[in-house]
C-alpha cells in the first residue's frame, strides 16, 4: 500500500511537471497555430539566466521574475525576427524553423553556459511529509509546482474565455486576413502570443529544475512527454493540458514503479498512438479533428 501511495504521489509530482510544459505548447497553439518544438529550449535558455542571477547571490524569486521577463522577450523577439519571415509560406515552414531553433539554442546554451550538470536550486524543500511515522514521495515543493500550474491555467482559460484580447488573439491565429478586416493588430496578437508562451515555458524550465540538475539538454524528456501530454488533453485546451500532464505523470510512474523504468518511454509512445487512433482531437476538444 506504501509503494502504491508513493508511486502515485510522484507521479501527481512529475504530472504536473509535464502539465506545465503541456500548457506552454497549449498557449503557442491556440494564439498562432504553430506547434513550437523549440518551446523546450527557450525555456532551458531562460532557465540558464535565472541560474547566473542566483549564483550571482540574488535570491530564486528574483531568477524567477528575470526567467519570466527573458523569455517574454525572447519570445517577442523570436517571432518578429525568425517566425514572421515565414509566416506567409507553407505552415510546415515555421515549424521547420522552431526545430532549427531547438538546435541552435541548445548550442548556444552550450557555449554560453558550458556543457556541465549545474544544481538549481528549489525554493521549498524536497523532503517528503511524515505522515503516522511514514515517510511519503510528496514534498512541499511538489505543492508549489502544482499550485503554480493550477494558477497558470486558470489564468489562461481567463484569457481565451473573458477578455477581448484573448478573443483577437484567437481570431488572429485561425483567419489572419478575416481579422484584420476587422480591425485586429494580427500582428501584435501573434507577437503576443509567443511573449506570452515563451512566459509559461519559462516557468516550466524553473518547475522542472528545481532541486535537480541542469544542462543544455536537461528538457529533452520533458518535451516528449509534455507534447503527448498535450495531445492527450487537446492542443485547444489549458484544463486538457493539465489533467493530460497528470494523467501521464501517473501512468508513466506506475509503469516505472510496477514494470521497470526502461519500459516508460515506450509507454508514452503507446499512449500517443493510442489517442491519435481514437481521439485525435484530444480529450477535452469541442470540435471533431478535421479528416482529410
Amino acid at each position: 500500500m506504501q509503494q502504491f501511495l508513493n508511486v502515485t504521489l510522484t507521479g501527481l509530482g512529475q504530472g504536473a511537471v509535464y502539465a506545465a510544459f503541456a500548457l506552454a505548447l497549449v498557449l503557442i497553439w491556440r494564439s498562432t497555430r504553430v506547434v513550437n518544438f523549440a518551446q523546450g529550449a527557450m525555456a532551458m535558455f531562460t532557465t540558464y539566466l535565472a541560474l547566473t542571477v542566483i549564483e550571482g547571490g540574488q535570491s530564486y524569486w528574483v531568477g524567477l521574475v528575470v526567467a519570466l521577463v527573458a523569455g517574454l522577450v525572447l519570445g517577442a523577439v523570436i517571432e518578429r525576427l525568425v517566425i514572421r519571415p515565414v509566416e506567409g509560406g507553407p505552415e510546415l515552414n515555421a515549424v521547420i524553423v522552431t526545430l532549427g531553433l531547438f538546435v541552435a539554442l541548445q548550442a548556444l546554451a552550450a557555449i554560453l553556459f558550458g556543457s556541465t550538470f549545474r544544481s538549481f536550486p528549489a525554493p521549498f524543500d524536497l523532503r517528503g511529509f511524515t505522515v503516522g511515522g511514514v515517510n511519503i514521495a510528496f514534498t512541499p515543493n511538489s505543492i508549489y509546482i502544482i499550485v503554480a500550474v493550477v494558477v497558470v491555467m486558470l489564468a489562461l482559460v481567463a484569457l481565451f474565455r473573458f477578455t477581448d484580447l484573448g478573443l483577437k488573439m484567437r481570431a488572429a491565429a485561425f483567419s489572419q486576413e478575416v481579422s484584420r478586416l476587422l480591425g485586429v493588430p494580427v500582428g501584435r496578437m501573434l507577437t503576443l502570443g509567443w511573449a506570452l508562451a515563451a512566459g509559461v515555458g519559462s516557468l516550466s524550465g524553473l518547475l522542472i529544475a528545481g532541486g535537480s540538475l541542469v544542462f543544455p539538454a536537461y528538457m529533452d524528456a520533458v518535451i516528449v512527454y509534455g507534447f503527448v501530454a498535450a495531445v492527450l488533453g487537446g492542443l485547444d485546451s489549458p484544463a486538457g493540458a493539465v489533467v493530460g500532464g497528470l494523467t501521464i505523470g501517473l501512468l508513466l510512474s506506475y509503469v516505472s514503479g510496477y514494470l521497470g523504468s526502461e519500459l516508460v518511454a515506450l509507454a508514452a509512445l503507446a499512449i500517443l498512438v493510442a489517442v491519435l487512433l481514437v481521439r485525435p482531437q484530444g480529450l477535452f476538444a469541442r470540435t471533431a479533428a478535421r479528416r482529410v
